[in-house]
Parts: C-alpha cells; structure tokens; sequence
C-alpha cells in the first residue's frame, strides 16, 4: 500500500465532469432515490458511501444508463457529461458506455483469452485500423490496468485463469481499453483480498490522473483512503457531499456523523 504522502488528498480543483439535477430513479412503484444533486469534478476519485439499499449503486448506474436494461426502472431529472445531456434521444447507450466505463462488484472476465477480453471494446467500437494498432491498445490497457508485467506472456490464455485480483485488474484495464472519460466502479474490491484490494487501490489513485472515477464502497476507510470527495447517502437521498477529509472529520449532517460513527447502517 501507498504511503499517506502518495495518497494524500489532492486539493486541485478540477472542472466538473459530471453534474446531475433533480434525479429521480423509480423501480416500478417505489423510489429508489430522490432529487439528487451533484457535481463530479474530472481527475478526482468521488466516493458514494450509505448504508446497504441507499441508493448509491442505483444513481452510479444512472450515470452510464445502465437502469436502461431494467424494465421496470425509470430515471427522470438531468446528467450531463462535459455539458451533453445523456438522457437525450439521440445519444446511443452503447456509445455512452464506452465513454463511461464501468467495474462491477465482482470480476466478470469474458470466457476469452486475456488478449480478446481486453481487444474487445475497441473491436466493437471500431478503435484500432489493423492487428498492430490493435496490440498496442491492449497493450496500453493492460499497462494501465497494472496488469501488463504479469501477462504479457501468456496473453492467449484465457481471463478467467487469472487470480481474483489479476482479474479485477483485467476487468480495469478492460474498462479503459475504449479510453472511456469517466470510470465507473461498483464496489470493485469486495471480492478480493486485502492484498488484491490494496493493489486495486493503488491503481484508482493512479487512474485518475486519466479520468473522472466514481467508486461505490461499502468501507469507509477505502473511501478515506482513495478519494477526493465523497458523497454520503441514505434512505434514498443524497444527505451530504463534500471534501473527502471534511465528511470524515466534519460532517455537516447528523445523519452522516451518525453513519461514520458506526450509529447507523
């Protein structure tokens, strides 16, 4: 793990990548979450943290449209990416999605060579003109991934051979093969290990010198620990946001402090 000086909270202020207004997310009659309101500067790691069913995995998936795939969900309000309106008619979902990557909870490599799952995304997309191109892409993602010193020999065996961490990494490096803006990530380390997670921590930091990255977790101190600002939700609403050290250690909310402490969850 880091050091507490390579990990120490960057005070830059970057501009917002993502800002968000008035969400509503509904799964058929009930709501999920309620006028949510924010703003997700780029470069930074922001972190969603509440109790189980708060909603902060409900409005991560709003950010790639991922509730699309939900019958009965419906979104209403505004996100918008770097100003365009994602909810707009005319934006593809699929395109969406490659400019917004995501990370689920648990690895989920392809049934395909390391290779292939990472040449995917591009293929699909269109990204590389020929075999060359294509190898470099991987390549670069797999090196982003932190991946790259312990595959690249064996780059035709298949992903799901990998150890659970090596195939968090693969799923990470997968994600950024599309050179996505925004890296989603849905409690990526609660699968692993702590030696896997605090490789995969390492990895975030680094990985925002590139993106815009949203983590959902479950552990306050991986919150403390990876991000810049953090948002703190429950019951549905987005309660505080605000400078990762300040929710920490100055909640403005007593619901939040409640939480922190350990009152509430």
């Amino acid at each position: 793990m880091k050091d507490t000086q390579t990990l120490e909270h960057n005070v830059t202020r970057h501009p917002v990548k993502i800002a968000a207004r008035d969400v509503q997310v509904y799964y058929g009659d009930s709501q999920a979450i309620q006028d949510v309101n924010i703003d997700i500067n780029d470069k930074t790691v922001t972190a969603f943290i509440g109790p189980s069913g708060c909603g902060k995995s409900t409005f991560l998936r709003c950010i790639n449209r991922m509730n699309d795939t939900i019958d009965v969900a419906r979104v209403t309000g505004d996100i918008r990416i770097d100003g365009e309106d994602i909810y707009d008619k005319r934006v593809d979902p699929v395109q969406l999605r490659a400019k917004v990557g995501m990370v689920f909870q648990k690895p989920n490599p392809f049934p395909k060579s390391i290779y292939d799952n990472v040449a995917y995304g591009p293929r699909i997309h269109g990204l590389a003109r020929n075999k060359s191109d294509l190898d470099d892409i991987v390549e670069r993602a797999l090196r982003r991934g932190a991946i790259w010193d312990e595959v690249k020999d064996r780059l035709h065996a298949a992903g799901t051979g990998l150890s659970g961490g090596q195939q968090q990494r693969l799923c990470i490096a997968r994600a950024v093969a599309t050179e996505p803006e925004v890296l989603l990530m849905d409690e990526p380390c609660s699968a692993l290990d702590p030696i896997a997670t605090a490789q995969v921590e390492e990895l975030i930091d680094e990985l925002r010198q590139n993106y815009s990255v949203v983590i959902v977790t479950h552990s306050m101190q991986q919150a403390a620990r990876v991000s810049q600002k953090t948002a703190f939700f429950h019951l549905g609403n987005l309660v505080e946001f605000g400078d990762t050290d300040d929710i920490f250690t100055r909640p403005q909310d007593p619901r939040t402090e409640s939480y922190i402490t350990g009152r509430i969850g």
